[in-house]
């Protein structure tokens, strides 16, 4: 999917709240106004794709322990020119937890957020604080699959059931404000 596609896409996306509202309409604007929104060298904001990996009962979450964050977190990554966040999200899942057979629920984009990145330090350098335009897929995998962590990324992989993931996660903030949204659009589908 081409940017001009994905536009359309974020255009005809129903909002979940405020914050999607909100987001939506910068995350358009961005992409509009920046040739390079895909690219990590935008070093103010850059698109990100996420994966919520659910088990076929939707009682389960895998999961990644981020070696940078220190909490249990989604899968995802940057673009990095890639504009078919879809496929961004699909290979991030893939790679991060080792998983073969990991499909999307639906086409459609299951959440959108603004997320801020703290200054830290990745394979020896510092990563100025940046925001990520990000864009999160639904996916469903097998719990039966083998799973490994990349561990150049993260120290482990795991279900955690829906009801666990708030007292797993460290990240505070992602757990209130993105976690618990993703929760609760589940008994939606």
């Amino acid at each position: 999917m081409n940017r001009n596609d994905f536009i359309l896409e974020l255009n005809k996306y129903k909002a979940y709240n405020f914050q999607e509202l909100k987001d939506k309409y910068k995350i358009i604007k961005f992409l509009k106004e920046k040739d390079n929104a895909y690219l990590r060298d935008n070093e103010k904001m850059h698109m990100t794709a996420s994966s919520w990996i659910i088990n076929k009962d939707k009682t389960k979450v895998l999961m990644i322990y981020h070696n940078i964050y220190d909490s249990w977190s989604w899968t995802g990554g940057h673009c990095d020119g890639d504009e078919d966040l879809m496929h961004v999200a699909l290979k991030e899942a893939k790679e991060e937890t080792n998983i073969k057979n990991v499909k999307p629920v639906n086409n459609n984009i299951y959440s959108i957020e603004i997320l801020k990145v703290n200054e830290h330090i990745k394979n020896g350098k510092i990563v100025k604080k940046h925001l990520h335009a990000n864009v999160t897929y639904l996916l469903e995998a097998l719990e039966s699959d083998e799973i490994s962590a990349k561990l150049d990324e993260a120290k482990d992989t795991k279900w955690i059931k829906i009801e666990d993931i708030k007292r797993e996660v460290k990240e505070k903030w992602m757990y209130k404000h993105i976690y618990k949204k993703l929760i609760k659009k589940l008994k939606r589908i």
